[in-house]
């Protein structure tokens, strides 16, 4: 089964989709070793592990579907991406969504906030009128070549012009051919609801320090969310437990002190795939063997 198709399939199932954002292709490997059938490439984790910088789009093009292939080529469960704002017009946002194609994720957010954007959650948002964003819309629909590619429509429009224009948005998209939705923000339970309230699979974003609030899957799934993001799980537990760790090294001087919280050499080279690897060389250092004795007695 292609992924596109698969992650189709986990949208629509009646158990909400668990999806962690990945820090890196290591984060999302570890995700993909801890059961997590997705996981997804967006801007927060991917500015915070290239720049060390908040989600203020200094992303590039290039830099979002490089971070997208990395991650895709690391594990086997579907990659979801994240196509900002489109990077530019019309024209951009049917590269871009050929670029994700090519990078092997199995679709992605687009979203209707200016350039440069910023991270949801955050303050001093902005939104294009709802002309320009339907026309990004049916511009990334008309590009895709694998009609399961899935297009979400994301919108920011509730913290700017209420619930009513961010479903009014959603609604016009869906009929564009959008086949996910996302409303960002909302602050209550109501404003939940209505957010999973419409026609196609919807998203949950939920961050510890965000305006949404916190609730656990399974309360998301009675809401109606086909699937929930974890956009700085990864993210802010790397910083949390580096900081201590580098902290203590530095004050000590000894990695004895601090390696009960890491793994050892062999639990990592596993974690990676060094086994993997060193049986694939042994296979075919065999083969080449073979085959160089098949040619010496044929002479």
């Amino acid at each position: 089964m292609k992924k596109t198709t698969l992650f189709r399939k986990y949208l629509e199932d009646r158990d909400i989709l668990l999806a962690p954002i990945a820090h890196d292709a290591l984060g999302g490997l570890i995700a993909e070793r801890a059961g997590f059938k997705c996981v997804i490439s967006a801007g927060f984790a991917n500015s915070a592990s290239l720049f060390a910088k908040p989600d203020v789009q200094l992303l590039t093009l290039n830099d979002a579907v490089d971070a997208a292939w990395r991650l895709a080529d690391a594990v086997t469960v579907p990659v979801f991406g994240d196509a900002d704002n489109g990077y530019g017009g019309t024209t951009n946002i049917a590269r871009a969504i050929r670029s994700f194609e090519k990078a092997g994720v199995v679709g992605v957010l687009l979203e209707d906030q200016t350039f440069p954007k910023r991270c949801g959650h955050m303050a001093g948002k902005s939104i294009v009128p709802m002309e320009e964003y339907l026309a990004k819309i049916k511009a990334a629909v008309d590009a895709r070549q694998d009609s399961e590619f899935t297009i979400v429509a994301r919108t920011d429009a509730l913290a700017l012009n209420g619930m009513d224009d961010a479903l009014e948005r959603l609604h016009r998209a869906i009929e564009l051919g959008a086949n996910g939705a996302f409303v960002e923000a909302p602050r209550t339970r109501d404003e939940m609801r209505l957010a999973a309230s419409l026609p196609v699979p919807t998203l949950a974003n939920i961050h510890l320090a965000g305006r949404t609030p916190v609730l656990p899957a399974g309360e998301l799934q009675e809401l109606g969310f086909a699937i929930v993001a974890y956009p700085a799980v990864q993210s802010m537990a790397i910083a949390h437990h580096l900081l201590g760790v580098m902290h203590d090294l530095l004050k000590r001087g000894d990695v004895n002190d601090v390696g009960d919280r890491m793994l050892n050499f062999d639990q990592f080279t596993d974690l990676i795939g060094l086994p993997q690897l060193r049986s694939s060389e042994d296979m075919h250092a065999r083969l080449a063997q073979e085959v160089a004795g098949k040619l010496s007695s044929v002479r």
